[in-house]
């Protein structure tokens, strides 16, 4: 008898089901995608040593949100139409989970409908991973920045962004994205000149960058902290970067012939730019929804 034969490692799975299968709804608003991204989260966990999981539950979590991530960005690269564009699934209560858990039942009731699943279709992958898991389900920070390949700081940033979203506010102006926009160009401007002060004026005194494992492999440092340090790493550079629209943010992008081959995703703060997460992984990259903006002149 293997561990993948004992009867514990079903039971384990099998008494979280209801909870993942919900996870997967509330991303994807189909049950059949839903099943589909709970079943690959099992045959994951039957290849894993499960010994090694010190919680079964927030790993399964965990894993049906980068499998139900995934599935997001496939289903935007085929450029389907969302699941809102017409109704999601409903809400099946009798086949919600194992049994018939009454107050399980009654909280799917009060908390997925189909109008929330449409205004969520509005939010990019990675705003709808990070909104679902952390507001819905208490999903910490540092667990839903790998997911993204972001930093914790910056899967806290999509999270706001998708919450003004879903809460109506944001959405339906530019107001944000515009001061955001004159940071970045300042920011740019400020680093081809190689005005060392102006970088300054720019940053928090706090200020880091954190670079992916693909940026590290290409020479940048995985941490830079402070705004000297900052503003020493972009003085005199970005020559070739332009402002982007980042998943809903202006940030900076490094293009070859339209392709981004970096992204530095800018969160800014009071006029004062407070955190950046360097962007290098392919698959990071094309799961961004990202806009080059160009040079203003």
């Amino acid at each position: 008898m293997t561990l993948r034969d004992d009867d514990w490692l079903v039971d384990g799975f099998e008494s979280h089901r209801a909870h993942l299968r919900t996870v997967a709804y509330r991303m994807l608003g189909s049950w059949g995608e839903a099943d589909d991204a709970v079943q690959e989260a099992w045959f994951r966990l039957n290849r894993s040593d499960a010994t090694e999981i010190d919680n079964l539950g927030g790993w399964l979590t965990t894993v049906v949100g980068r499998v139900s991530l995934d599935m997001l960005r496939s289903r935007a690269s085929r450029r389907e139409d969302p699941v809102g564009a017409d109704l999601p699934d409903p809400v099946p209560l009798a086949q919600t989970s194992v049994g018939t858990d009454p107050e399980h039942e009654a909280m799917l009731a009060d908390t997925v409908g189909s109008a929330l699943l449409v205004v969520l279709d509005k939010l990019s992958p990675a705003e709808r991973l990070a909104f679902v898991l952390h507001d819905m389900f208490a999903v910490p920070f540092d667990e839903i920045g790998p997911i993204v390949g972001r930093s914790p700081n910056a899967a806290k940033q999509l999270a706001s962004r998708a919450r003004r979203k879903v809460q109506g506010r944001g959405a339906a102006t530019d107001t944000e994205p515009a001061r955001q926009r004159e940071v970045v160009d300042a920011f740019l401007a400020a680093s081809r000149d190689g005005d060392f002060d102006a970088l300054l004026a720019l940053l928090d005194p706090d200020v880091v960058i954190l670079a992916d494992a693909t940026a590290v492999g290409m020479g940048a440092p995985e941490e830079t902290r402070g705004a000297a340090a900052v503003a020493g790493t972009f003085s005199g550079r970005a020559q070739g970067a332009q402002a982007a629209l980042v998943d809903g943010a202006v940030g900076v992008a490094w293009a070859v012939g339209g392709r981004p081959r970096v992204v530095w995703d800018f969160t800014i703060e009071d006029g004062k730019v407070v955190h950046i997460d360097m962007l290098a992984d392919v698959d990071t990259l094309d799961g961004l929804e990202l806009s080059l903006l160009g040079r203003r002149s």
